[in-house]
């Protein structure tokens, strides 16, 4: 049933595999969720196909909601590839266009997933996903994001590094490591150039979203303790550390107390090896950090931003409701 007056709140998490869209009352009582495929401008097909992901993903939630752009108060969009104010305000006009809310915000998804983890938004974030989000945010509103800075390794970065670390094993470059029988299995295949042959060969798709899901091999064999492995995410934790106090810096929270917000899927690996690996590195080098372990999904940061711009911002007792009714694990799996 329509409401006679705008009461919703949509947030929206924009990412290269997965955009997850949620409605919620005023409570912060989640009505609906909707999920569509990649809404990064950069790296979806095209500028139309991006923000069409996030419309699908919306519409879907509105769907489950009952509900229609005309009872949305506040929308807030925190997207990959929001990186420059042209791709804000690109994005901005976007969803204006689509209705998604009388008052609208869009953030780089590194904000998103801080806002997410902390009670106020302030603190620096690590989202490590397809790609990596790193950004923070100081009590004045000042904002830095890594954005296009080279500074990270996400998940299809590692998973590239792991495979050329086999292919120049196989050829004799390197030395001899436990990845190429993960390759070999997560491929199903006999032997390495037949992993070349399908990540290489025309006609197959293999982009970033295929070379993520090798970041699990390469976390897998780093437990292990294979050297190869483990000095590849034990680099990447390193640059991942330096970011994120780079970005506390930047803000001017460098020699502060501050919350650090880990999250993305694949922080979440088992072993728990880079994740463990960013946070002891950012613990020694600013002893006064307060690591927040185990942050709500990156959507519900959308939800909270969304509220913040309404007369009842987004506190305790709204996330409380937002995470006793968030929708169960299968609407943010990445096969």
């Amino acid at each position: 049933m329509r409401v006679s007056e705008p009461s919703l709140v949509l947030g929206v998490d924009g990412g290269n595999t997965k955009t997850i869209a949620i409605v919620a009352r005023s409570d912060g009582t989640i009505a609906g969720a909707g999920r569509a495929g990649c809404a990064d401008i950069y790296n979806a097909v095209d500028e139309e196909t991006a923000i069409d992901a996030i419309r699908i993903a919306v519409d879907d939630a509105l769907r489950a909601a009952g509900a229609a752009c005309a009872d949305i108060l506040a929308g807030a969009f925190s997207v990959a590839g929001a990186d420059w104010p042209e791709d804000i305000a690109l994005l901005e006009n976007a969803v204006r266009g689509l209705g998604y809310g009388q008052s609208t915000q869009v953030v780089n998804d590194a904000i998103g997933a801080l806002r997410a983890g902390t009670p106020d938004g302030l603190g620096v974030g690590v989202t490590c996903g397809t790609g990596i989000a790193i950004g923070a945010r100081n009590a004045e509103g000042k904002i830095w994001y890594s954005g296009h800075w080279p500074v990270a390794a996400g998940g299809a970065e590692l998973g590239w590094r792991a495979l050329r670390a086999v292919y120049e094993a196989e050829l004799g470059l390197a030395p001899p490591t436990s990845l190429k029988a993960g390759m070999l299995e997560y491929f199903g295949v006999d032997s390495i150039e037949d992993v070349l042959h399908l990540t290489t060969a025309r006609g197959r798709i293999w982009g970033t979203p295929q070379q993520a899901r090798l970041a699990p091999v390469l976390l897998d064999q780093a437990a292990l303790g294979d050297e190869t492995a483990l000095d590849i995410v034990l680099d990447a934790a390193a640059r991942h550390a330096d970011a994120a106090l780079a970005a506390a810096g930047a803000v001017g929270l460098r020699q502060s107390s501050f919350r650090l917000v880990l999250s993305g899927g694949v922080l979440r690996h088992p072993s728990g090896l880079l994740e463990g690996s960013i946070r002891t590195r950012v613990e020694e080098l600013a002893p006064a950090v307060e690591t927040v372990h185990d942050p709500p999904e990156p959507v519900i940061g959308a939800v909270l931003l969304a509220m913040d711009l309404t007369e009842r911002k987004g506190g305790p007792q709204s996330l409380a409701r937002l995470l006793a009714t968030l929708p169960g694990p299968d609407l943010f799996t990445t096969g």
